[in-house]
């Protein structure tokens, strides 16, 4: 069985470790990682601002990309749903490969629960350790879209996927937060077409997770870590943000000693 390892262009860009922090992970435990170079961005953004004509030939060439594997895992739950939820209006019905892309796209953490059945998480046969709070943000697609985790609005009840695999790692602190499951604003060009209102909405949600006395904000999403973290440096709170990848593949707090 050999995996594709999609790795959005954010991460790319801006925080090429999540992706690193992910295929060590998947290594670590047995799986067989192809990274195709040919890939390029699923469409999201373009989706998002309603430009569906300039999203099909891009959600076409994801397909044609990653069809041939047998599954595909992505460290972020925004554009493993923009696949799984929202490429249905750019192909037929009766679209085999797009089907397969469709059904066996995973965010990393539902495909280490639900796919791997992680029970337990260790590095060179050594427990992974994380001696510091956290508090864990979830994400709007994560939640709503993917169903990671319960949400306040919905009364059925689920396992919290995110949070099982923190439970792996020894030593860590889970700070509880006011409220659990609110958006932190993002919402990918939400923050470009009204960025007072999204600004605020961040803002909120810095304050909620230093009240609670985390060091470190943990997410499956790393673009919302990426609308925290900018807040975050310009009031210098004192909070780090960090993908619950890297804490899962032994990774420190960069205001730490390693």
């Amino acid at each position: 069985m050999t995996v594709a390892l999609f790795v959005p262009c954010y991460l790319d860009q801006f925080y090429p470790d999540v992706a690193i922090a992910t295929l060590e992970i998947l290594e670590r435990l047995g799986v067989d990682v192809a990274f195709p170079e040919d890939q390029t961005c699923c469409g999201q953004p373009m989706a998002n601002t309603g430009c569906t004509a300039d999203c099909a030939p891009v959600a076409r060439r994801f397909v044609d990309i990653f069809a041939p594997y047998d599954a595909i895992v992505c460290p972020s739950g925004s554009c493993t749903s923009m696949v799984r939820n929202h490429y249905d209006e750019y192909f037929a019905k009766e679209d085999a490969a797009f089907e397969h892309v469709k059904t066996r796209t995973f965010d990393l953490c539902e495909y280490l629960v639900d796919e791997l059945h992680l029970s337990e998480l260790k590095i060179d046969g050594q427990d992974v350790h994380f001696p510091h709070k956290v508090s864990l943000h979830q994400s709007c697609h994560g939640l709503r879209e993917l169903r990671l985790g319960p949400s306040s609005e919905n009364m059925t009840p689920r396992n919290n996927k995110v949070r099982d695999l923190l439970d792996f790692v020894k030593d860590i602190e889970i700070c509880d937060l006011s409220r659990s499951d609110e958006c932190c604003g993002f919402g990918g060009t939400f923050a470009v077409n009204e960025p007072d209102v999204s600004a605020a909405m961040g803002r909120d949600r810095v304050a909620d997770h230093v009240a609670s006395g985390s060091e470190v904000i943990v997410s499956a999403d790393m673009s919302c870590l990426m609308h925290l973290q900018g807040l975050i440096r310009r009031q210098k709170d004192p909070i780090e943000v960090m993908h619950v990848v890297q804490i899962l593949a032994g990774r420190k707090p960069k205001g730490k000693k390693q």
